[in-house]
C-alpha cells in the first residue's frame, strides 16, 4: 500500500481550513501520528543527520494500491472536498489546439522489438509554483513504482513544449548511435556510456536491466533531432520543465498500452486543474508503424447500472436507492436513480481505473457510509470448523511448461499458456491452463502418506484470448484427484455426481429417475442415454427389480 507524505499547511490550504488530527484520523485519512522531515531523519539516521532539515509538519497518508488518483495532494484534496460536498467532481474535457494541428508522435517499427506502445497529451497554459512542481514530480515517481511497475510497464516523460517542435518521433537505435545530454549532465553521452555512468546512481541503476541487453534502445526525438528521451531510463536536458514552464508535452512509453492510458489520465486529471482554462487537456496525435491513428489521453467515461438492494444485500444494510446514490456521487461517482425499479445509474470518470466490476462500485458505497456505521450481526448459520473425511483443499498457480505439455502428453503449442516472461525458476514458467498438474504434483511431494490420497481444487486458470485487451482471461475450474493402489473411477464418477447434485444441474427424462440418468454426447453431438429407469415404467413391464439402462446411437461411428 503506497504511502503519501504530505505538508500539514498545504493540505489545510488547499482544503480552505484546518482540521484536527482526530477528525483526520477519524476519516482514515491519517496512517500515523504527525511528524516532520527533521524528526524522520533524526530517528532513522540519528541527530547528526537532521541538522538542517525542515520542521514541517509532514502528514503520512495510506492509500488503496489501485487508487493512483489519491497519490498526490491533488487528488486527496480533490477526493475529500468532494466526499465533504464542498465541491462537485469535476468534468475532464479533450480539447483540440486553439491553432494549428494536434502535436504528433509518431511510432516506428523499431520500437517493436523493446518497447511498441506510447501515448502523449499537453497541458497547456499550466502555472507551477514551487509546491506544484514538486508534487508533479514526485506524483510520476509514484506511478512508476505503481501500476508502471518500476517503469518496466510504463515510463513517464514530461518536458517544456516550448523548448522543442514536433512532430515527434519514437524510434529506437543501436545504442552507440544515440548520444543526448541527459537531464542535469553538463555534457553530451552516448547512450552506452550513460548505462555504464548510471550504474553507480542510487536511483536511475534500478531501471538499467530492462533494456541494457537489448540489441536497441528506445528514444524520442523531436522534429529538429533533438533527443527528449531514452525511455525508460533518463530525459533529456533540453526539454526539462522549470518552474517557468507553461506548456507540458508529456508522452508515456509502455509494454502495456492499457496502463499507459491509464498512467497519462492520472498525469493530466490531477494537474489540469492549474491550466487556464481548469480540468481541460489539450490532445495529442500518435500515429503507429501500420499508419493508425489514436488521439490521447482517451478520458473515458463509462456508466455501469446496479441495482440498490445488491449494494444494500452485500454490505448489510437497509437504505433507499436515492440515499446510496448519494453516497456514491461522495466517492466521484456520479450517480442517480433512473426512476426503473430500485436501478441506479453510475457513471465512472478517467481517475477511477480501479472500478471494473458491480462489486467496487458496492465496496465505495460502504465506505461512503462508512464501516464503523455498518450494523452488527449475528451470522445466520453458526458453524465449528472440523476437518471431515473427503477430498483435502490444494492450490499451485505457476507451473513449468513441462507441467502443462510434456507431462500430460500435449504439446506446448496446443495449450493456449500464458507465458512469464524472466520466470525465476523452471517452476514459474507459464500460468497454468489446467488444475491437474498441481494436484498430481501434491501427491508426487506427498507419495509417503497413508492411501488413498483424495484432493480437490476449486481455482482458476489462465488461457491466451485475442479478444479481450490483455490477451488472456481467467476461467474458474474444478479438479479433483483420487490415488490409490486400484484407480476408484467409481470414487470420481460418484464426486461428480454429488457435485452436479449440489449445482442443481437436473439430469431430466421421463424414462428415467430424476437425477439418475446422463446423456451422451460426442463430438458436441447427442447420441445416447444412461440411467436408472422410473419406477413407473419397471411397473408398466411388469417387473419389480431396479433396472438400469444404456441405449445410444452408433451410426456416427460406422
Amino acid at each position: 500500500m503506497p504511502t503519501v507524505g504530505v505538508k500539514r499547511d498545504l493540505l489545510f490550504k488547499a482544503l480552505g481550513r484546518t482540521y484536527s488530527e482526530s477528525y483526520l484520523l477519524h476519516l482514515s485519512l491519517l496512517n500515523s501520528l504527525q511528524t516532520s522531515e527533521k524528526e524522520i531523519i533524526s530517528r532513522e539516521q540519528g541527530d547528526s543527520k537532521a541538522s538542517g532539515a525542515s520542521d514541517t509538519i509532514l502528514y503520512k497518508i495510506d492509500v488503496p494500491a489501485n487508487r493512483y488518483d489519491l497519490l498526490c495532494l491533488e487528488g486527496l484534496v480533490r477526493g475529500l472536498q468532494v466526499f465533504k460536498n464542498t465541491l462537485e467532481a469535476p468534468r475532464y474535457r479533450r480539447v483540440s489546439p486553439s491553432s494549428g494541428e494536434p502535436q504528433k508522435l509518431v511510432i516506428t517499427k523499431e520500437t517493436a522489438a523493446v518497447r511498441p506502445h506510447a501515448v502523449a497529451a499537453v497541458l497547456r497554459n499550466i502555472t507551477f509554483t514551487q509546491e506544484r512542481y514538486d508534487s508533479f514530480i514526485e506524483l510520476q515517481e509514484k506511478l512508476h513504482q505503481n501500476i508502471c511497475r518500476k517503469r518496466s510497464l510504463v515510463a513517464i516523460g514530461t518536458h517544456d513544449l516550448d523548448t522543442i517542435s514536433g512532430p515527434f518521433t519514437y524510434t529506437a537505435k543501436p545504442p552507440g548511435d544515440i548520444s543526448f545530454k541527459p537531464l542535469n549532465q553538463t555534457k553530451e553521452y552516448t547512450a552506452t556510456q550513460l548505462m555504464s555512468l548510471y550504474k553507480t546512481d542510487s536511483h536511475l541503476r534500478h531501471y538499467l536491466h530492462i533494456i541494457e541487453d537489448k540489441p536497441v534502445y528506445p528514444v524520442i526525438y523531436d522534429s529538429n533531432g533533438i533527443v527528449l528521451s531514452m525511455p525508460p531510463i533518463i530525459n533529456g536536458d533540453h526539454s526539462k520543465i522549470t518552474l517557468k514552464t507553461k506548456n507540458v508535452f508529456i508522452e508515456c512509453t509502455a509494454t502495456d498500452v492499457t496502463k499507459a492510458k491509464i498512467v497519462l489520465d492520472m498525469m493530466v486529471t490531477m494537474f489540469s486543474e492549474y491550466c487556464s482554462q481548469p480540468f481541460t487537456v489539450e490532445e495529442a496525435e500518435v500515429v503507429y508503424p501500420d499508419g493508425k491513428t489514436y488521439k490521447y489521453p482517451e478520458l473515458a467515461y463509462r456508466k455501469e447500472k446496479l441495482s440498490s438492494e445488491f449494494i444494500n444485500r452485500k454490505v448489510g444494510i437497509n437504505e433507499s436507492t436515492e440515499k446510496i446514490a448519494q453516497l456514491l456521487t461522495r466517492m466521484c461517482l456520479l450517480s442517480q436513480a433512473t426512476g426503473v425499479g430500485d436501478e441506479i445509474e453510475v457513471e465512472i470518470p478517467p481517475t477511477r481505473s480501479d472500478i471494473i466490476h458491480a462489486c467496487d462500485i458496492m465496496e465505495d458505497a460502504a465506505m461512503a457510509y462508512g464501516f464503523n456505521n455498518i450494523p452488527r450481526t449475528t451470522p445466520r448459520t453458526y458453524t465449528v470448523a472440523n476437518q471431515v473425511p473427503g477430498f483435502s483443499s490444494a492450490c499451485l498457480m505457476c507451473c513449468s511448461q513441462e507441467d502443462i505439455a510434456e507431462k500430460l502428453a500435449k504439446k506446448i503449442s496446443e495449450t493456449k499458456a500464458v507465458h512469464i516472461s524472466n520466470p525465476k525458476t523452471a517452476e514459474f514458467q507459464v500460468a497454468r491452463t489446467t488444475l491437474l498438474p498441481g494436484l498430481l504434483k501434491t501427491i508426487a511431494a506427498n507419495r509417503k502418506m497413508p492411501l488413498p490420497l483424495k484432493l480437490f481444487e476449486i481455482s482458476d486458470v489462465v488461457l491466451k484470448d485475442e479478444t479481450k485487451d490483455v490477451g488472456a482471461r481467467n476461467s474458474r475450474r474444478f479438479c479433483a484427484v483420487y490415488y490409490n493402489k486400484s484407480p476408484g473411477f467409481e470414487v470420481i464418477h460418484g464426486l461428480l455426481d454429488r457435485t452436479m447434485q449440489l449445482l442443481e444441474v437436473k439430469s431430466v427424462h421421463s424414462t428415467f429417475f430424476p437425477g439418475r440418468c446422463a446423456e451422451i454426447f460426442v463430438r458436441g453431438k447427442s447420441v445416447g442415454r444412461l440411467g436408472v429407469l422410473h419406477p413407473d415404467v419397471i411397473n408398466r413391464f411388469e417387473l419389480t427389480m431396479p433396472c438400469s439402462a444404456l441405449e445410444m446411437d452408433i451410426e456416427p461411428f460406422l
